[in-house]
């Protein structure tokens, strides 16, 4: 089997013509020097998101309680407030200091990731020559027009026009093409490889302009690669709904709320063919953060899992088009320009869609704010007593030495969760309660293809893929904007999004171990495993006349967030855990909790205040 050898992907390398090669570090090595004018992590394919090295540290803390790092170098470095997380609502928070207190304040932002925006993350693939943009992680701005106004004003203050959307946004662009919802079989799990024209659940109405399905539901069930029993099942499955319950009224609210969707496959429908449930566990994807089989009936209606009829997620008053092309990132970069205008050039979000940025403006001491990526904390600590403190030391890992700077007060907008392991005196009631402040594992893969002609010829917009790791594959959303092009033609270039929300390999396992147990699966694997598994899915699925992976695919980039989507944690230790302690206070989307770039920012807003 040929492989991606003409990049070293295993570690990543930068892919902009002309750049100078920067691998990823291995174990050990020394982080990648943020100061170094060629230094440009969107371009990076490989391994991305939380990416090789860039838990190590946190992990040793976490694991293992370490706390020598060798010799400490204090620098003389004392600001106004330190920031513990680059991510929106780290950005965020250090946006509303300075606009309550003044630009002149001093913040540092350290971060342990090579880039800044946390899970809303850029990737760049050059392909031909070609710049194409996508998305690793944080993906839209839901509902912006419903955001709260502090909100409002933020993204309107950092340059961003929510009404630009509107025409940015190509509604037309699935029509036009004539791509639709599908659903791809492959060979290794339904026993043939095979397109059917029927998604089978309600995922596709995430996708605003993407045709629905060309199938009724029982030409969907015949088409199935399934046995003649399983398409039985399928189809009954797919006809059920809430009337197969003979129940109305409030008995079958109270029952479809507490009754878990798989029993009402198994004991209502009477469903048992492995293919179905397969199909049906993976038809919530992303919705809940586990598969439906940990979903109560209720759930999987709200998010149209298999057997439930589509709904429209997002009204005419709220189409879900408020992309960049690099998702969230796009707010992220407006939010460092704000903040460091040398940074690049552009005016406002959309002129800084194309603008490269200059990383090494990120650090420089005349800036009032700075962002230090590569920076694991390891430690924050009062002062003295943390009620009559003035003061916060942090200690943080960089190019595997420790250093400590000084601080008048410190925002954690990290995962909630290492907070009880680097926060020293936290009370034990709110340390134990931030520590089941939980996240579910999340991957978003995006692939530089060279054209898209067998998406056409099949009339691909979105693949459900209830076999595969990922399970969805869909063209990026259509976007144009600040003098950026999506593609227009399927000879011409363009970027794959794959998704995978992982699960456990046991079906009905606790939320909890099967994040753990994905969670590992994930990190254990290596870029030619992930190759691997997107070469056989695209082969498979893509006809061989059309599509061949050594020559069409270009360039991947595996966004892996082992620590994704906040799932928040029971009862009120949400509430218990975010309180201030001292001079400290606790931002992050998982004080919310909610995994949404606005609860980020508005958490970022209400720990500022609490700072006083």
């Amino acid at each position: 089997m040929s492989k991606l050898t003409r990049r070293d992907f295993l570690n990543g390398t930068l892919m902009a013509t002309g750049a100078s090669v920067l691998p990823f570090r291995s174990h050990g090595e020394p982080e990648p020097n943020a100061l170094d004018p060629s230094y440009y992590p969107p371009a990076r394919t490989g391994l991305r998101g939380s990416h090789p090295g860039s838990n190590e540290n946190a992990h040793n803390r976490a694991w293992t309680q370490r706390s020598d790092w060798g010799p400490t170098t204090r620098l003389h470095e004392v600001y106004d407030l330190i920031v513990v997380g680059g991510g929106l609502s780290g950005l965020s928070a250090a946006y509303f200091y300075q606009q309550k207190h003044g630009r002149d304040k001093k913040v540092l932002i350290l971060d342990n990731h090579d880039d800044f925006g946390g899970h809303a993350r850029r990737n760049e693939h050059t392909i031909n020559g070609q710049r194409r943009i996508g998305y690793g992680g944080s993906q839209t701005l839901v509902k912006p027009q419903a955001a709260h106004k502090i909100v409002q004003d933020l993204l309107k203050d950092i340059g961003i026009d929510i009404e630009r959307f509107k025409t940015a946004y190509d509604r037309d662009f699935f029509k036009r093409h004539d791509l639709g919802a599908t659903t791809y079989f492959n060979k290794q799990v339904f026993g043939q490889d095979k397109v059917v024209a029927h998604p089978y659940c309600n995922y596709p109405n995430y996708i605003e302009g993407l045709q629905g399905p060309k199938l009724s539901n029982e030409e969907a069930a015949r088409e199935a690669p399934l046995s003649e029993r399983g398409k039985e099942q399928l189809l009954k499955v797919l006809n059920g709904g809430l009337h197969s319950i003979k129940l109305s009224g409030q008995e079958l609210e109270s029952h479809i709320a507490r009754t878990p969707y798989f029993d009402y496959l198994k004991n209502t429908l009477g469903v048992d063919d492995p293919g179905v449930l397969r199909m049906a566990r993976h038809s919530g994807l992303d919705w809940a953060s586990t598969g439906t089989d940990l979903m109560s009936i209720q759930a999987a209606k709200s998010c149209g899992a298999l057997g439930f009829t589509p709904v429209a997620v997002y009204d005419a008053d709220h189409p879900y088009i408020h992309h960049f092309p690099d998702g969230n990132a796009g707010i992220a970069r407006a939010l460092v320009k704000n903040m460091i205008p040398r940074v690049a050039n552009g005016k406002n979000a959309e002129e800084l869609v194309l603008s490269r940025f200059h990383y090494a403006e990120l650090d420089k001491k005349s800036s009032p704010v700075r962002i230090r990526l590569n920076s694991t904390v390891v430690n924050v600590r009062h002062h003295g007593a943390h009620q009559s403190a003035s003061e916060v030391g942090i200690t943080y890992i960089n190019g595997n030495k420790a250093f400590q700077v000084k601080a008048k007060a410190a925002v954690m907008a990290c995962y909630n969760m290492m907070i009880p392991h680097i926060v020293s005196g936290l009370p034990e009631k709110q340390a134990e309660a931030l520590k089941l402040q939980g996240k579910c594992p999340l991957q978003y893969t995006t692939v530089g293809l060279r054209n898209w002609r067998a998406f056409k010829e099949l009339g691909i917009g979105l693949a459900m893929s209830p076999g595969n790791m990922h399970q969805a594959v869909l063209m990026d959303f259509p976007v144009s904007m600040g003098g950026y092009e999506y593609t227009r033609s399927p000879n011409d270039p363009c970027v794959l999004q794959m998704i995978n929300c992982p699960y456990g390999n046991t079906v009905g396992a606790p939320r909890l171990e099967q994040y753990r147990e994905a969670r590992s699966r994930m990190l254990t694997l290596q870029f030619s495993d992930y190759e691997e598994e997107i070469r056989a899915h695209l082969g498979g699925m893509l006809p061989k006349f059309l599509f061949e992976f050594d020559r069409d695919v270009e360039s991947i980039s595996v966004n892996r967030w082992a620590h994704g989507y906040t799932t928040g944690g029971p009862d009120d230790s949400t509430r218990i855990g975010r309180q201030p302690f001292g001079r400290i206070t606790i931002a992050n989307a998982d004080s919310a909790p909610g995994a949404d770039a606005k609860t980020a920012m508005m958490m970022a807003h209400r720990a500022v205040h609490e700072l006083g």
